[in-house]
């Protein structure tokens, strides 16, 4: 059985006569399109009430604000395209159906976080991290080596990315310009679903990462945080 998702042929359930060599075409497919083409959500863009309340008792965002808030969201949104990366290279090698399905059913929602992000980017006037191609090779590299490790070391690493990128919403959450009500909508709604695959994760066995690894998954964090924020 296989269904075809908004970023193209990657989310495939487990289908037996679907060799080794058609996933990896699929899965080069799904790298072009997440890194080129559009996002498309499958569940609308969050709206705060609040905020549109706020904004509409004219609450000015100033210049300066929407630039940072610009650098922010693009940082989010080459995060979003890391997370794709990761899930989509681990249920490439994923041993059980049950973990390959987890797998995509997250990268699905991910997939409603990188179109989030977007449309606010879109809304800021910004625009997307030039580095997205690297980014994307490396986080599949990463999904595939952990895939390698067995089912609970993979569900190890979506339960330590999903609380990385929670604490890294929250960091941003503080920092966010005040009066930008819609992309502070976004952001909590993402946070809200990083919480789950990470309770996800565990419930499925995830095993807890090496210190060593959890720092090195930090630092390569860092890396992307720091480049995408000015490229």
């Amino acid at each position: 059985m296989t269904r075809t998702g908004t970023c193209g042929c990657s989310f495939y359930f487990y289908n037996p006569f679907m060799n080794f060599i058609d996933r990896v075409i699929c899965e080069i497919d799904t790298g072009l399109r997440v890194v080129f083409a559009p996002a498309h959500a499958e569940r609308p863009l969050p709206v705060s009430k609040e905020g549109i309340a706020r904004n509409s008792a004219a609450m000015p965002i100033h210049s300066h604000e929407i630039k940072e808030a610009a650098r922010l969201m693009r940082v989010n949104h080459t995060g979003e395209v890391c997370a794709q990366a990761l899930y989509q290279g681990q249920a490439l090698i994923a041993r059980t159906l049950a973990t390959h399905n987890l797998l995509l059913h997250a990268a699905r929602e991910e997939h409603d976080h990188l179109a989030w992000c977007e449309a606010r980017l879109d809304g800021l006037g910004g625009v997307t991290s030039r580095l997205n191609p690297l980014f994307y090779a490396g986080a599949f590299s990463l999904g595939v080596a952990s895939g390698l490790m067995g089912d609970k070391w993979s569900m190890g690493f979506l339960v330590e990315t999903e609380r990385q990128v929670e604490t890294h919403l929250g960091d941003h959450l503080h920092r966010w310009p005040p009066a930008d009500h819609a992309s502070r909508a976004v952001l909590t709604a993402m946070q809200a679903d990083e919480t789950r695959h990470a309770q996800a994760g565990l419930d499925h066995g995830g095993a807890a990462l090496p210190a060593p690894i959890q720092a090195a998954m930090r630092a390569f964090s860092r890396v992307m945080t720091a480049t995408s924020y000015w490229v």
